[in-house]
C-alpha cells in the first residue's frame, strides 16, 4: 500500500487535513518555514563563532612561536653577555 514516498506524503496531507482543517495547514508551513529560517541562522552563527575561534587559536599560536624566538633570542644574549664577564674576571 506504501510502496512509493509519493504515497507517504499524500497520506501524511490527507492526514493533516484532517486533524487541523485546510484553514490550519497554511499557517503550520509558515511556522515551519519560519523555524527552518531560525535553524538556519543559528547554524550560520556557530559556524561563524566556530571560524573566529579557529583564527583567534591561529593568531595566538604565531604570538607564542614569536614569543619563543624572541626568548630564544634574550637567552642567546645573556649567554654572550655571561661569557663576556668570565672573560674579563679571568683577566
Amino acid at each position: 500500500m506504501l510502496d512509493s514516498p509519493t504515497d507517504i506524503i499524500i497520506l501524511l496531507v490527507v492526514i493533516a487535513v484532517l486533524f487541523f482543517g485546510s484553514s490550519k495547514i497554511p499557517e503550520l508551513f509558515r511556522a515551519l518555514g519560519r523555524s527552518m529560517g531560525e535553524f538556519k541562522k543559528g547554524q550560520l552563527e556557530a559556524e561563524m563563532e566556530m571560524q573566529q575561534m579557529m583564527s583567534s587559536n591561529v593568531v595566538e599560536k604565531r604570538e607564542s612561536s614569536e614569543s619563543v624566538e624572541e626568548l630564544e633570542k634574550k637567552i642567546a644574549e645573556l649567554q654572550k653577555q655571561l661569557e663576556a664577564l668570565k672573560q674579563s674576571k679571568k683577566a
